[in-house]
């Protein structure tokens, strides 16, 4: 028995969650809980391509999110007028 998921002849359906994660799904194929379609039957290799070019950072968006905050320069200190003699 073949895996359909992995059938090049069949169209899919890319799938996206919270996260940002994609996933190829065969088209008839009920969308699990938490995922949304967002390009519909088309061809494996089409599906391919729209994943490539719109999941560019394979970490899940809450993990980027935190990586980019923390990142982030600390704002510098108020300056203390009493200081300036």
């Amino acid at each position: 028995m073949s895996n359909p998921f992995e059938q090049p002849g069949r169209s899919y359906t890319v799938l996206v969650n919270d996260e940002g994660q994609h996933s190829l799904w065969p088209t008839g194929t009920a969308v699990p809980d938490g995922w949304q379609a967002v390009l519909a039957d088309r061809p494996r290799e089409e599906c391919l391509a729209y994943v490539e070019a719109n999941w560019t950072d394979m970490r899940p968006r809450s993990l980027a999110t935190a990586s980019a905050a923390s990142a982030a320069p600390a704002a510098a200190p108020a300056a203390d007028p009493a200081a300036r003699g």
